[in-house]
């Protein structure tokens, strides 16, 4: 059953999980060494910048009383110096983490599209690809800024308010102490809001995948969007959800936005304060505070708030990333349920024999979709299944290609039970055609080479032409290297099959796994196409699935499979002497029937079926 659609939120996590902070940790521990080099770089510049105050103070109270010019312009190229040392630093550290940040972002979607190509099929049946896609790209991007600035403005900015508060207490040591009264209200600020704010951004990015999903969906369909004229049903969903996105990153930056402000105001009347009382020791009979040390004090507090109002900033870039790290991890962590056994070796080379002994099977538990199947077939044979749709046929091949585990039972080849092989070494001696003849973006020629990426030109055009699909393609415009369009749109979908074909072909399996594999050709095409796999699949071991039963006349077993289970099993003609399950499906096929000489009914049109 399929779960978090485009219209279902994901579950939202109550408590923040610090391991997921850990894990971050993890990618960016190689690149601890430059990081660090940056941070010292970057603290130097500003422990010069913090003497420019001091600068000003000696000038204020000293150098322009006693009119010396010779130090006002020492010190005002020094000043000079420093700000060009620091913009320097600036530059180089804009450079290197951005390289480093994006370089942990590739770590990052590497890491969770590598899994992708390992989670099973049961992952994307019960998931919209939309939402999948939003984890790798949009989730991931959005550390970008925290991994190329956070990290390194969270220590220095951490560094430099130790520094500016060891110069203010230098200055003024009461100043100092009004300046820090401010600081447990905006803590108080960040306490109130914080669960708020980590709610409001887990919210935002499920209708952010909401969203995403249904564009996807859109997209996917647009063909049956504008056959059934739903384009203006589609638009008004479309507006719902990008209504709920919308409001939803309203309200999380809303929350966002109360920090700087609340910086800014806690930093305004902290700073009037230290003025009116600044001014008034100043005045006082026995000051000791000086006009140019209350001018260098009030330089401090800007520096003092500034890289705390980018801390906050920092603060609120880590409860959104937060929320988009659970998804990534919840992503890279969920499990691979058919996998390689500790032990696994590789499979032998393939003769052909396959046994399945006592197999169950379910897609969710409770619901069995296979109950107790049992079959031998040997080396060489070719094996058909008919009978409903959802009786159970396709899912029969792909247990044997290892796509799910069994419930219980084994399937074995050649007498190997197939769970203690690896995958790799199983499925690269099969070769599969499923009922999605999926195209990928490209050339006719790579998509054919996809089921053999060593095979040369002249192997793909051989396999193209023993499924006759050499003609079609000769007939574009550049032929085999003619561009084709992802999920092959500038082709029918016959053609879609035939390429399809040809791929599965060019892999040269043991097993060939055929599922559905003429439903779209025609009838004069699926004669010709029959010629050549008569030949292809002598010396291989076949499994076929089709509903046009003319197919499979010529199979050595065809079985109806009903009901979880086998219901009958024989040649074509054993099946129809039956007259049982197969033999209606099979006269269901035709118009009329007709009587042969000794009385016995015959499809009218069975010679052309």
């Amino acid at each position: 059953m399929a779960r978090n659609r485009y219209d279902m939120d994901e579950i939202l996590e109550d408590k923040f999980d610090i391991r997921q902070l850990k894990r971050l940790a993890g990618y960016v521990s190689p690149y601890k060494g430059r990081m660090a080099g940056i941070i010292l770089l970057m603290l130097s510049a500003s422990a010069l910048t913090m003497m420019v105050p001091i600068f000003f103070q000696r000038i204020m109270d000293y150098y322009i009383p006693g009119k010396d010019m010779d130090k006002i312009v020492a010190v005002s190229l020094l000043t000079l110096a420093v700000a060009a040392y620091s913009a320097a630093a600036m530059v180089l550290k804009i450079k290197t983490m951005s390289i480093v940040g994006q370089d942990i972002i590739h770590a990052i979607r590497t890491d969770i599209f590598n899994h992708l190509q390992e989670l099973p099929f049961s992952y994307y049946d019960d998931r919209p690809h939309g939402k999948i896609q939003v984890r790798v790209v949009n989730y991931v991007n959005s550390l970008s800024d925290l991994l190329s600035n956070g990290i390194v403005n969270t220590v220095t900015d951490l560094c430099n308010l130790i520094f500016i508060i060891l110069f203010m207490l230098f200055c003024d040591a009461r100043l100092t102490l009004v300046c820090l009264c401010g600081l447990p209200v905006l803590a108080l600020v960040i306490i109130i809001i914080k669960k708020k704010q980590r709610r409001a951004w887990q919210i935002q990015s499920n209708k952010q995948s909401n969203l995403n999903a249904y564009i996807a969906e859109s997209i996917g369909g647009i063909r049956v969007t504008q056959s059934f004229v739903r384009e203006n049903e589609n638009n008004q969903i479309f507006n719902h959800l990008s209504d709920n996105y919308r409001n939803s990153w309203m309200r999380a930056i809303r929350l966002n936005c109360t920090m700087g402000p609340s910086v800014d105001v806690i930093s305004a009347v902290t700073t009037s304060f230290i003025y009116v009382l600044g001014i008034r020791w100043i005045l006082a009979p026995d000051a000791t505070l000086t006009v140019g040390m209350l001018i260098a004090f009030t330089a401090y507090i800007g520096r003092f708030w500034a890289p705390i109002n980018t801390l906050a900033g920092f603060y609120n870039s880590l409860l959104t990333a937060v929320s988009y790290l659970e998804r990534i991890f919840e992503t890279i962590d969920e499990p691979v349920l058919v996998k390689d056994a500790e032990d696994a070796a590789d499979m032998p080379a393939i003769r052909g024999n396959v046994e399945f002994k006592d197999v169950c099977f379910s897609y969710e538990e409770g619901h069995r979709i296979l109950e107790n199947i049992n079959f031998t077939v040997n080396a060489g044979q070719t094996y058909a299944f008919v009978g409903p749709t959802g009786a159970g046929k396709s899912t029969i091949v792909n247990l044997i290609s290892r796509f799910y585990n069994v419930d219980s039972g084994r399937i074995l080849i050649d007498g190997t039970d197939i769970s203690t092989v690896t995958i790799r070494s199983l499925r690269t001696q099969m070769g599969i055609m499923m009922q999605d003849s999926f195209i990928f973006s490209g050339t006719i020629m790579d998509n054919i080479r996809y089921g053999n990426r060593e095979a040369t030109d002249e192997e793909v055009i051989a396999a193209a032409k023993t499924v006759c699909a050499h003609d079609f393609i000769s007939q574009m415009e550049n032929g085999y290297y003619t561009e084709v369009n992802e999920r092959g749109s500038r082709l029918s979908a016959g053609q879609r099959q035939l390429i399809s074909f040809a791929r599965a072909l060019l892999a040269n399996p043991r097993i060939l796994i055929l599922d559905e594999a003429t439903s779209s050709i025609d009838t004069e095409t699926e004669i010709l196409l029959q010629k050549g796999l008569n030949e292809l699949l002598k010396g291989r071991t076949s499994f076929i699935i089709a509903h046009r039963l003319s197919t499979i006349k010529n199979a050595d077993c065809i079985m109806y499979v009903d009901k979880g289970g086998i219901l009958e099993r024989g040649s074509h003609e054993e099946l129809l002497a039956q007259k049982g399950a197969y033999y209606e499906l099979y006269m269901s096929q035709f118009d009329f029937l007709v009587q042969d000489k000794t009385g016995k009914e015959m499809p009218l049109r069975f010679e052309t079926a």
